[in-house]
C-alpha cells in the first residue's frame, strides 16, 4: 500500500468525501447505533490473528482488507504462521470488501476504523491518513519505531477527534488481566515492586528485525510488551539502569532497574534475545503487594507449553492459592482486546490500556533503556 499526503482540507475532503472534524463523543454516535465495520490492512500474521479475533466480538465486522497480495485478497491465508495460535488458512471472504490500495480503503464511507497490522516503521503514516479519512484507528504494537513518530501520531489522534488505540495484548492475557485488577482494586493492597520477564528465539520469520530504523530489534518489538506493562502498573519511571548485549544497533538482551517518584517500588525486567532454539519463548512475573505476592512463569520447550508455575497467590498469611482463570487460547486475549476497542469507540472513552499516550510513554521508555546501554549510566526519563 502506498501513503498520500494532501496539501490543503479541500482536496483531502474530495479524495475521501469526509465531513468536517468533530468532536469524538459525536463521530460515535453512528458507531453506537450500528455495528462497528472494521478494515484490516496488511494480512500476515497479526492481520490473520486479529481476523479471528472479530469473528468473536458481536459489536464489530470485518468489512474490508487491504493487501498488495492478490492471493490474500482471494482469502487464501494459507503459509502464514506465527509463534503462537493456528497456522493460516483458505478463507470466505464474501460480503468482505478487498482493496489492493490503502487509499481505496480510507474512501469506503462505511468503515469506521483501520486495524493497521503493518511494519512498524510506517504505522505513522498510515495512522495519521486514518485520521485525515475520518476513521478511528488500532495500531499493531510498537506504536511506532521512534518517539517522534509515536508523538506525531497521538498529536493527529487529538486534532481529529478520532481514536487512537495501540494493540498491546499482553494485559487481556488472564494472568495479567488478573494482576491489573488486583492492582487496581487493591486488594493486596499498595504495589511494591516486581520483576518482570519476557525472552525468545531469534525470530527469523519477522522481516527486518534486527533493524534499528525499521522494525526496532529486541527492545521495540518485544521487550515493549512489559515497558508497556510496567508503566500501567507502575506509572511512567523517573529514571533507568541498564546493562545488556548489543548486536550491531540494537539492544539484543538487557537487564533494566526503574526508578520512581516513589522510591520505595523496586521494579526491574530482564528482556531479549538469547541464542536457545529450544527454547523459542519464554516469560513471567514476581510482582509484589502489602499483602500478597503474585508469581507466573511459562515458556515454550521443544515446541510444547511448560507453565512451570500458573499463576500463583501467596498471601502475607495463610496458604498460596491458585486463581482459576478463563481463556486458556492465546486468541482469546486478542479477543477481548478488541471488545476494549469496541466499548471505547461506542462510549467515547479512550481505553487506559489501548491509549496511544500510554504506548508512546513504553516506546520512550524502550529507547531510554537503550541509550542507558550505549552510555554505561543511569539514564534520566
Amino acid at each position: 500500500s502506498t501513503v498520500r499526503h494532501f496539501k490543503n482540507n479541500q482536496e483531502r475532503r474530495a479524495a475521501f468525501r469526509i465531513a468536517r472534524p468533530q468532536t469524538i463523543y459525536e463521530n460515535c454516535i453512528r458507531s453506537k447505533q450500528t455495528m462497528i465495520r472494521v478494515g484490516i490492512v496488511g494480512v500476515g500474521f497479526m492481520g490473520w490473528i486479529h481476523y479471528l479475533a472479530y469473528q468473536k466480538v458481536r459489536s464489530m465486522k470485518l468489512a474490508a482488507v487491504s493487501s498488495r497480495d492478490p492471493k490474500r485478497l482471494k482469502g487464501d491465508w494459507r503459509g502464514i504462521k506465527g509463534n503462537f495460535g493456528p497456522p493460516g488458512e483458505k478463507i470466505d471472504l464474501k460480503g468482505v470488501a478487498t482493496y489492493t490500495t490503502y487509499e481505496e480503503m480510507l474512501a469506503d464511507d462505511s468503515i469506521d476504523m483501520v486495524d493497521l497490522c503493518l511494519p512498524p516503521a510506517i504505522h505513522a503514516d498510515f495512522t495519521i491518513q486514518a485520521f485525515e479519512a475520518g476513521k478511528h484507528v488500532l495500531v499493531e504494537k510498537p506504536i511506532a519505531v521512534s518517539a517522534a513518530d509515536a508523538k506525531r501520531m497521538v498529536k493527529a489522534s487529538q486534532k481529529s477527534g478520532k481514536l487512537l488505540m495501540t494493540a498491546h495484548s499482553l494485559p487481556f492475557f488472564p494472568e495479567y488481566n488478573f494482576a491489573l485488577k488486583a492492582a487496581r482494586s487493591g486488594q493486596y493492597g499498595k504495589l511494591l515492586g516486581g520483576s518482570f520477564k519476557r525472552s525468545i528465539s531469534d525470530p527469523t520469520w519477522v522481516d527486518g528485525f534486527w533493524d534499528a530504523e525499521k522494525v526496532g530489534g529486541p527492545m521495540v518489538d518485544l521487550q515493549i510488551h512489559d515497558s508497556h506493562w510496567i508503566r500501567l502498573l507502575f506509572g511512567m519511571p523517573t529514571a533507568v539502569t541498564s546493562q545488556g548485549r548489543m548486536r550491531g544497533d540494537v539492544v539484543e538482551y538487557v537487564s533494566s532497574q526503574f526508578e520512581f517518584a516513589d522510591r520505595s517500588l523496586v521494579v526491574n525486567l530482564n528482556a531479549g534475545v538469547i541464542d536457545q532454539p529450544s527454547r523459542s519463548f519464554a516469560h513471567g512475573f514476581e510482582i509484589h503487594f502489602e499483602k500478597a505476592t503474585l508469581l507466573f512463569d511459562f515458556c515454550v520447550i521443544d515446541d510444547q507449553p511448560v507453565l512451570s508455575m500458573p499463576l500463583t497467590v501467596i498471601p502475607k498469611k495463610g496458604k498460596s492459592k491458585q486463581p482459576k482463570l478463563a481463556g486458556g487460547d492465546p486468541v482469546e486475549a486478542f479477543i477481548a482486546e478488541m471488545k476494549e476497542a469496541a466499548t471505547s469507540i461506542e462510549t467515547g472513552t479512550p481505553s487506559d490500556i489501548l491509549a496511544g499516550e500510554t504506548a508512546a510513554d513504553a516506546l520512550v521508555l524502550c529507547h531510554k533503556q537503550t541509550e542507558a546501554v550505549i552510555k554505561g549510566r543511569k539514564v534520566k526519563i
